[in-house]
């Protein structure tokens, strides 16, 4: 029996001030991930969907970093505005959020 049905990554990674790659952390991914951690509550999720710090996912350039599992996507650029977006269409109704995909084959499990 498995516990979750869903795990969202959130990176949270803090590289030093004036890293060339930037970090997830200093992009918002705090309130990124509190913000799924909240909604998912709200939304009687939580049994079923599990939001996870990620430390650094080796995508600091494409941050705020978020990777579900088990489809492997990967979301980069993903901003407060997103979490309500990849909620409804991609864990509620299973249409990952295309617009927001890491445009990287690296990232890109169909590559």
């Amino acid at each position: 029996m498995k516990r979750f049905d869903k795990h969202i990554f959130i990176c949270e990674n803090q590289r030093p001030e004036g890293h060339p790659r930037g970090c997830c952390k200093d992009k918002g991914g705090s309130d990124v991930k509190e913000l799924f951690k909240k909604r998912l509550k709200e939304l009687g999720l939580n049994s079923s969907v599990r939001a996870n710090t990620a430390g650094c996912l080796d995508a600091c350039e494409y941050g705020v970093t978020v990777v579900v599992y088990p489809e492997q996507v990967w979301y980069g650029g993903v901003k407060i505005e997103d979490v309500e977006e990849i909620i409804q269409s991609h864990i509620l109704n299973n249409k990952p959020v295309e617009r927001l995909f890491i445009k990287d084959a690296r990232f890109n499990k169909d590559e």
